[in-house]
């Protein structure tokens, strides 16, 4: 702890994130990023957190976790939550406090009010809303003292669907390591190693769709998006690897291997699990695909792959439209479209490779432009230091 003129220890003003778990995920990237940047910025950064496989990485980038089971979603729970970290805070001399999802959201926003500090939240997703009592729920995300908005486009969706005062909204686009994810900083070994790992044939051309093997992200949309070209003759020596972690869901897995079987794609569908080693990831990849078919608020995949010099094919809504320069950095097709997502996959292949490289190095240029983690790191200090007076 750094010292005064006089010897005496300086307190380091405390913040306080508060996150369900620090497994995989965009949300839990940025708690840490946040955590780095307050520990080298004078601050002490406590995390309320159940843990996950990103703990070592929290402890290196100087944060602190305080293991609380935030994830809870029970009332009972919410409120036993909100009490322990009320306690927090007040025995930390926690000075702003910051939630990035729902359930713990609310046992933040009780404990803030009650310890008098300010309170902030991220808007890190678009949350369905089918009834009222989900549209309450929901409506924590922007009860923050001021709301970060992870893109222009979730921005508007924070004022049409909760009336949002705009002054209260702060853009704060997620940001990407570029040093970390940079083409020039990946052993040839990195990407070979993965190759092999997915068992991609030689000169096959890689088609990757990276994140959590759920419905929503796409995979069984990109599935039929090949057995289309494969119909028209046009899916020669092409690897499609659906990379991500299950969380669980066997089944749905299951269901991806069987579907691919069915259409005869089996040999040309790899489905590797959690791949750890991202850059390597999407530079082992010749074309990165983003299938959601519901909106991403941001939607990391098209801003890292395209930091990686890697043309992207994303779906037209959310944060891809900022992210995704349409006809220049990649394509964008409509949501739920296999046919257009086939077309769009048959022009993309059909593109040289360098071709595909020049569309690639337009990605890395905007969002360097744009995207960078020190420039997420900086805004959202500012908001910190502004709500701190």
């Amino acid at each position: 702890m750094p010292l005064s003129s006089s010897g005496s220890q300086i307190s380091r003003p405390v913040i306080l994130q508060v996150i369900p778990s620090l497994e995989a995920g965009g949300a839990e990237r940025t708690t840490i990023e946040i955590a780095q940047a307050l520990t080298q910025a004078g601050f002490l950064a406590l995390v309320a957190s159940q843990g996950g496989r990103l703990e070592g990485e929290l402890a290196a980038s100087g944060g602190e976790l305080v293991r609380m089971p935030v994830n809870a979603k029970s009332p009972a729970r919410i409120m036993a939550n909100a009490l322990a970290l009320r306690d927090l805070i007040r025995k930390r001399a926690v000075k702003l406090v910051h939630a990035r999802s729902r359930a713990p959201a609310w046992s933040a926003l009780f404990a803030a009010r009650m310890a008098r500090v300010p309170f902030v939240t991220t808007y890190h997703g678009i949350y369905n809303a089918s009834h009222a009592f989900k549209r309450f729920y929901n409506s924590v995300m922007a009860k923050g003292d001021i709301v970060i908005a992870n893109s222009q486009w979730t921005a508007d969706h924070i004022r049409k669907e909760h009336k949002t005062d705009a002054a209260r909204i702060a853009v704060i686009p997620r940001g990407v390591d570029l040093s970390r994810f940079d083409p020039h900083g990946v052993a040839p070994e990195r990407v070979a190693a993965l190759h092999a790992s997915w068992g991609v044939p030689p000169g096959s051309t890689v088609v990757l769709l990276p994140g959590r093997l759920t419905r929503w992200k796409g995979q069984e949309l990109l599935i039929e998006a090949l057995t289309r070209l494969k119909q028209k003759g046009a899916l020669s020596r092409v690897c499609a690897v659906l990379a991500g972690d299950a969380q669980g869901r066997a089944a749905y897995v299951r269901e991806l291997q069987a579907l691919a079987t069915l259409r005869r794609l089996q040999d040309a569908i790899s489905i590797p699990g959690h791949v750890s080693d991202m850059p390597a990831a999407y530079l082992a990849a010749d074309i990165v695909v983003s299938a959601s078919t519901d909106p991403e608020a941001f939607g990391r995949v098209a801003a890292e792959a395209g930091a990686m010099g890697r043309p992207v094919i994303a779906t037209d809504h959310g944060g891809a439209r900022e992210t995704v320069v349409a006809n220049t950095s990649g394509l964008l097709v409509p949501p739920g479209n296999a046919d257009a997502l086939a077309t769009a996959l048959g022009a993309m292949l059909a593109l040289s490779p360098d071709e595909r490289a020049a569309m690639g190095a337009k990605g890395r240029a905007h969002i360097a432009a744009h995207y960078s983690l020190e420039s997420m790191c900086a805004a959202t200090l500012a908001v910190y230091r502004k709500l701190l007076g």
